[in-house]
């Protein structure tokens, strides 16, 4: 299962990790029960599938959904204008949840997960969200220059 891990992964310490939590939830789900060596495996190789999943999808938020920074100098940018106007945006545009979404990410600093488990919906839920809100934002401030 190591090397199976190992394998899919290419990372040593992180196969053990992996192969070491599907061990340990095994033994705290079903304490005592035998399981079949093609069970283990199966899991070892969806547990890393997942992992690898995890990671793309939250590659693909950094990149998609927030400002790349070498973009902009941390002095001139946001000024006391432009931060007026995209709260003026939040306001005005954005929907009540996308709102709340928006509040406990960036204000309170809540990471996605949290977020998700605060307002009792999916982590994806929470991604479209995001996204809808950021698009709406950006798309008003083009306009305005």
């Amino acid at each position: 299962m190591y090397r199976q891990a190992a394998a899919i992964l290419h990372d040593c310490d992180l196969a053990r990790d992996i192969v070491h939590d599907v061990f340990a939830k095994l033994i705290e789900d079903t304490p005592g029960i035998l399981v079949s060596g093609a069970y283990l495996t199966a899991a070892v190789r969806n547990r890393c599938l997942n992992y690898i999943r995890d990671c793309e999808i939250h590659k693909r938020i950094h990149c998609f959904y927030f400002l790349e920074n070498e973009e902009y100098d941390s002095d001139d940018w946001p000024d006391e204008e432009t931060m007026a106007r995209i709260q003026e945006i939040i306001r005005n545009e954005i929907s009540p949840q996308a709102r709340r979404v928006l509040g406990l990410r960036f204000s309170d600093g809540l990471p996605f997960a949290s977020v998700a488990a605060t307002m009792e919906i999916s982590e994806t839920a929470v991604y479209r969200h995001l996204s809808h809100a950021l698009k709406i934002i950006r798309k008003k401030l083009n306009e305005n220059g």
